[in-house]
């Protein structure tokens, strides 16, 4: 998945133990401007590097995975995580961000109809 937004806070890197760290960053995404969203993504191991090159302010293109995962507290009651994991950041020009926002997903359903689909097929109905 893809998203394109305004970056508006970078966080230092975290060293979470000796083979792990993490960097946090927010995006502003605004589909509707009268209600921008604040997306928090992050950046593990060697990708927390990619946002050296980037400013509070900058446009940017962030390509990300979704990641979601189970907890069970100490009292036995489930608890459910989603985390927008970051994998690639790419600057994005004032003139493509000022066009509107994009979310992309270009997932294997996408790939696979693209494949089999052509607009010479005689379909039966």
């Amino acid at each position: 998945m893809e998203v394109q937004g305004k970056l508006i806070e970078k966080y230092k890197t975290s060293k979470i133990n000796d083979s792990f760290r993490k960097r946090e960053f927010v995006v502003e995404y605004v589909e509707n401007p009268q209600y921008p969203e604040l997306l928090k993504f992050d950046l593990i191991q060697d990708k927390c590097d990619l946002l050296e090159e980037f400013n509070v302010g900058d446009s940017l293109k962030v390509e990300f995975n979704l990641k979601g995962r189970k907890w069970t507290d100490p009292s036995g009651n489930d608890k459910y995580f989603n985390t927008l994991q970051a994998w690639r950041l790419s600057s994005v020009n004032a003139a493509v961000s000022d066009s509107g926002p994009a979310v992309t997903d270009s997932g294997p359903a996408a790939e696979a109809i693209g494949e089999s689909f052509s607009e010479d097929d005689d379909l039966p109905f």
